[in-house]
């Protein structure tokens, strides 16, 4: 037998990259993780989803927002106080994610080796690193690889970049800017998440999305919901709209010309139209992996394995969905795998959550996707307004949409928009998961007032007219 340096070294710091090196250990493998930051945590900690929701969060604090619904107006602090009380939240948050992060590790006796991984064999990688401008560089072996490098910003040659006026999504998380007027580039879950923080800190705000709809994935009802609410606070879309040009002025304030002539001017711009796999340096050419023209890498997805079967991959790198949540699963999926661990496999079963304003949150299928895949079915639909708790937390505006099979009653899937979102939809995850449906969704008592007491209020609106002979005795 081969004697390698460890059982199984990870690529990459982020949640994928964490969660395996962590499964991997308690398997009783010697594991080490292979990173190039500063500080450990990787895209997700550092410039994608902790940053952007603790921003989220402290907006949501300083603007009163969730308290709108009781005044006739809302005050909007100074900028400079703005960005002070962001960054201050930032930087406590993110430090004490990474100390749990470090003591995560350290318990699971993972090694840590700072510095650039490329392949250098199918068993080998090259370690280099640079210490005060000089770089030294050695071998790791390893029986088993995850490649969890993530994505960094598409940054294509026609965006004139310049890190102040014109930006992508990890440099405005670094260093939150509170400009008089903003237009965002690309209507994803990035830059919708980034549109409603800026429209909520009253900054006027254009969206340019090439396709013709938005949150294409998502059940169409909540995106109408969603659209209506971002109308009714202002944000412009525009939607199915190409960019021909973008000009700087001499203040470097960007003009968008569109291919519909129409010019659109701002004083910032936020582009966010996609992400591209970190793999440029990795040297995947040395073991026969060859990634997509975006940098993403092809798996099985079952075992996650690439087209060598003792490398796997994880995460952002793989494509969507590309959430930290599914990243992690993934990680834990892949080192199981590797190691022989039969791990049952709940990829449909995953919730997407969108820290937008409001929140979006779904498991399970659509109502499109339900009736293309031939069931029949009935809707549920609960608004927020019809719950005490919504008017007492003036949060009215939110809607829960449940699926049920006609055939079964069991819940096929629930869609969420408005406060809270990301946290009830787990209800929905259980009850699906378990094969639960419309009966325990009506028959068992919630606490009240709660917004969770929609589910009950949705599964009642989609009993009172369901067939009788389908009804249960």
């Amino acid at each position: 037998m081969t004697d390698f340096d460890y059982d199984f070294v990870v690529i990459g710091g982020g949640p994928a990259g964490r969660r395996a090196a962590i499964q991997a250990s308690k398997l009783g493998k010697s594991v080490a993780i292979v990173d190039d930051q500063r500080m450990i945590g990787g895209v997700s900690v550092h410039t994608g989803t902790l940053p952007s929701k603790t921003i989220r969060e402290s907006v949501l604090s300083l603007t009163g927002w969730r308290d709108q619904y009781f005044k006739s107006g809302r005050s909007r602090s100074s900028s400079d106080m703005t960005k002070t009380s962001i960054n201050s939240r930032l930087a406590t948050t993110l430090g004490d994610e990474v100390e749990v992060i470090d003591s995560q590790l350290s318990r699971n006796n993972i090694a840590m080796l700072k510095g650039k991984a490329k392949f250098s064999g199918l068993n080998k990688l090259a370690v280099s690193q640079c210490v005060q401008g000089k770089t030294t560089s050695y071998s790791v072996t390893a029986e088993k690889f995850l490649i969890a490098v993530g994505t960094k910003p598409y940054r294509p040659k026609s965006i004139p970049f310049n890190g102040t006026t014109v930006v992508d999504s990890d440099s405005i998380a670094a260093n939150l800017p509170i400009p008089k007027s903003i237009i965002v580039v690309g209507g994803g879950v990035i830059g919708l998440e980034y549109a409603t923080i800026f429209s909520t800190l009253e900054i006027p705000v254009t969206v340019i999305e090439a396709r013709e709809k938005i949150l294409e994935f998502i059940d169409h009802d909540i995106v109408a919901n969603f659209t209506h609410q971002l109308f009714e606070r202002g944000i412009s879309l525009r939607l199915g709209k190409k960019i021909e040009k973008i000009s700087l002025d001499d203040k470097g304030s960007p003009t968008v010309i569109l291919d519909d002539g129409r010019q659109l001017k701002s004083e910032m711009l936020l582009f966010t139209a996609g992400r591209v796999g970190s793999v440029g340096k990795l040297g995947l050419e040395k073991v026969g992996i060859e990634p997509d023209s975006r940098g993403r890498i092809s798996v099985d997805k079952d075992t996650l394995q690439t087209s060598q079967p003792h490398i796997y991959a994880a995460g952002d790198i793989i494509g969507f969905p590309a959430l930290a949540s599914t990243s992690m699963e993934q990680g834990r999926q892949a080192a199981c795998d590797a190691f022989g661990v039969p791990i049952r496999n709940t990829a449909n079963s995953f919730p997407l959550g969108i820290y937008s304003i409001p929140e979006i949150a779904s498991i399970g299928m659509s109502e499109e996707d339900a009736r293309d895949n031939g069931f029949q079915v009935e809707i549920g639909v609960a608004r927020f307004q019809e719950t005490s708790r919504g008017h007492i937390l003036g949060s009215c505006k939110g809607m829960l949409k449940c699926i049920f099979d006609l055939n079964d009653r069991k819940l096929l899937g629930v869609h969420i928009v408005g406060e809270g979102a990301t946290e009830l939809i787990h209800i929905g995850q259980a009850v699906i998961n378990l094969n639960g449906g419309i009966d325990y969704l009506s028959d068992n008592v919630f606490n009240f007032p709660t917004l969770a007491e929609a589910y009950k209020v949705a599964a009642l609106d989609a009993y009172n007219r369901m067939p009788r002979s389908r009804m249960s005795a």
